[in-house]
């Protein structure tokens, strides 16, 4: 025995011998034990298990290694880390199948198991020297499993991070098929409810886009929606899930955009139909610079008037179908009566007198305007769209 306490070379290189001899004995012990003391265990799949049967003969052989190698550890050179030396024979996806609890299971019982099982295959004047090392070598295991389970959380975390923002970039793109389910899916999305599109100027405080991302999904969670974001350059994109109401929705998530207007899209009842609701919502973000005193947080058919003006079809098409044709098929003088009143300056007397009328007669018609339209003539914002409406309606069946 040297001056250290340790074997010389010699006798050393007889410990490690005996040592390697009984990994596989050591390896087929801890196996059977895990799975006659730990349920999980049996859960695992064939192939799980051979990675876990791979996992701890890479660990006790590198113990062993790592006895070898203890007195050269402190003067010339280290053994390879031990994340890399034990974990590296599995593959990332174990470490999806096996919890961070499960693994400190696992290696607690190995340890157990070489402390018995090693004494007891070296010279006993060795067995003090060999449980020792054990011990060191299992706190060193245990940081280095840390370390593996927190390295597998931050690739899991980026990979997430780029599959969401690769699912809103297909929606808002309009090319959403089944794969974006799927992959929504993975995301944790639950697909209930009725799903919008949320759009504006993305946080200019600095901020990550991820950490954006994660304060707009906890938002959503604490309201009970489902969430998914991307920053895509100076714009936040969020799809939100489970929404009843645009408007409390889109007042939900606003602070987590920056300054500027937030538009809600339409609802859809599913989220390959998303990228409706996303054009729109892009649509009436473009078309708000038309209304200098717009909301902080408006729908796309709030702004409806602006994105016609904005050459946007689909608001044209919103419009002829909810406006005009409604009151086309109401008869004359609902559209007559609307354009007197609009043209007199919102004056039910003037109107009365252009039309012959009583002014009666014009507050019952103007009435069914909004019966029939769901715009009140007289509000000034909801007349300005009634107005859009009726000039497009005019110069669409001036093309026939």
């Amino acid at each position: 025995m040297s001056s250290s306490g340790r074997p010389p070379a010699r006798t050393r290189a007889r410990v490690v011998r005996r040592m390697q001899r009984a990994v596989p004995a050591l390896t087929k012990t801890t196996m059977a034990r895990m799975q006659a003391e730990m349920d999980w265990f049996e859960e695992l799949d064939a192939e799980q298990r051979s990675f876990v049967s791979m996992v701890l003969q890479a660990g006790y052989s590198q113990f062993i290694e790592w006895y070898d190698d203890a007195r050269d550890r402190e003067t010339a050179r280290a053994t390879p880390p031990l994340s890399a030396a034990v974990f590296g024979t599995a593959p990332q996806s174990l470490t999806g199948s096996i919890t961070l609890q499960q693994t400190v299971q696992m290696i607690r019982l190995s340890i157990e198991v070489a402390e018995s099982e090693l004494a007891a295959v070296v010279d006993p004047d060795h067995a003090a020297g060999v449980q020792a090392e054990i011990l060191r070598y299992g706190r060193e295991l245990a940081f280095a499993t840390a370390d593996v389970y927190a390295h597998a959380a931050e690739m899991r975390g980026a990979w997430d991070a780029r599959l969401e923002a690769l699912v809103v970039d297909s929606i808002m793109r309009g090319e959403a098929d089944e794969n974006i389910r799927t992959r929504a899916s993975a995301l944790g999305w639950h697909g209930t409810g009725d799903v919008a599109v949320i759009v504006g100027p993305a946080p200019s405080d600095g901020s990550s886009p991820e950490a954006v991302v994660d304060q707009v999904r906890h938002a959503a969670r604490a309201a009970g929606l489902e969430a998914l974001g991307a920053v895509q350059g100076d714009r936040l994109a969020v799809v939100v899930g489970g929404v009843s109401d645009p408007d409390k929705a889109g007042a939900v998530l606003a602070p987590h955009f920056d300054h500027g207007p937030v538009v809600v899209g339409p609802l859809v009842d599913d989220l390959l139909r998303a990228h409706h609701s996303a054009a729109e919502a892009v649509a009436g973000l473009h078309a708000a610079a038309g209304w200098p005193t717009v909301a902080d947080t408006v729908t796309s058919d709030d702004l409806l008037a602006e994105r016609a003006l904005d050459g946007d079809p689909a608001a044209r098409r919103t419009l002829a179908e909810t406006v005009c044709a409604p009151l086309n098929a109401a008869g004359p003088d609902l559209m007559l009566t609307l354009t007197s009143y609009l043209d007199q300056g919102g004056s039910i007397e003037a109107t009365a007198r252009v039309l012959f009328v009583h002014p009666n007669t014009v507050r019952y018609r103007l009435k069914r305007v909004m019966d029939v339209t769901g715009l009140a003539p007289a509000d000034a914002r909801q007349a300005f769209t009634l107005r859009v409406a009726v000039v497009l309606g005019r110069l669409a069946s001036n093309q026939r």
